[in-house]
């Protein structure tokens, strides 16, 4: 049994059932993922099942389902293509669609967040999470357009942005990391990360695997940290695999991926 932590649209699950793994659960904290996995993957009848649940409550979610050790765990980090794609989400800073970004059930918004955070606290997460050089210069802009009217769609956000930094000719668009940036925040995705990995470390069986696809330097960091640092994992992966650059050509949004991997030794729980 593998489970993949976060099915998305169930490209992996797919891919997984395929090359002949017995059984896949599917976690994830949104339905409508959930909803489209389960239809795409209804071929296989009872070798896949779905978990709604967010993956920082990977372990007891799992184990109230009767399911106290799994092969492997995968994670395929950060906002999906599918999440992308339904401009109604709020996602993407290309068209326009209410400011929302909540990958699942959560009380905060990224309209929440745009309209309430503090100057000083909004360039931080701007910074800390997008890597942005212009965080202050960012976040005094919104707070100066929020005074004027609530900022409620994606466009009204991107358009505040792109007048506050200079943008170089042919490069990507200067709100880009401002809404990844949000995105994390919005959903804690630092936060679950860190939790969820020892929950799927002690999760494995004897010779079990855990593979996580990151995008994101901080991901990366917390990931790679945490590998080399379980004793009860030994690291498959001395760097982390990237993709091919024919890969990166057919599918760019894959082209920050980064896919480390360990395997469970020995028969104690993982810490």
């Amino acid at each position: 049994m593998v489970v993949d932590a976060t099915v998305g649209a169930g490209g992996h699950a797919e891919a997984l059932l395929d090359a002949g793994v017995e059984t896949v659960v599917g976690v994830d904290r949104d339905p409508a993922a959930l909803a489209l996995a389960t239809s795409r993957l209804r071929r296989f009848g009872a070798r896949f099942r779905t978990l709604h649940e967010r993956f920082s409550h990977l372990a007891d979610a799992l184990r109230a389902e009767g399911i106290s050790s799994v092969g492997g765990v995968l994670f395929d980090l950060g906002v999906s293509s599918m999440q992308l794609d339904t401009a109604e989400r709020g996602f993407s800073y290309r068209g326009d669609a209410p400011l929302d970004m909540r990958m699942g059930e959560g009380a905060r918004s990224a309209r929440d967040v745009v309209d309430s955070y503090p100057e000083q606290e909004l360039a931080r997460v701007i910074f800390e999470y997008g890597g942005d050089r212009y965080a202050r210069r960012i976040a005094a802009a919104v707070v100066r357009a929020r005074g004027r009217a609530p900022i409620e769609t994606t466009a009204q956000l991107s358009a505040i942005v792109a007048g506050a930094v200079p943008r170089r000719r042919g490069g990507p668009h200067p709100a880009r990391k401002t809404f990844q940036a949000i995105r994390i925040e919005v959903n804690d995705e630092l936060e679950e990360l860190a939790a969820s990995l020892p929950q799927a470390a002690s999760l494995l069986e004897p010779g079990g695997r855990i593979a996580v696809i990151s995008y994101h330097s901080l991901e990366d960091r917390i990931v790679k940290r945490f590998l080399v640092g379980a004793e009860s994992l030994t690291t498959l992966t001395r760097k982390p695999v990237r993709p091919s650059s024919a890969e990166a050509a057919r599918n760019p949004r894959a082209r920050s991926a980064k896919l480390r991997a360990a395997e469970r030794v020995g028969g104690e729980e993982a810490a």
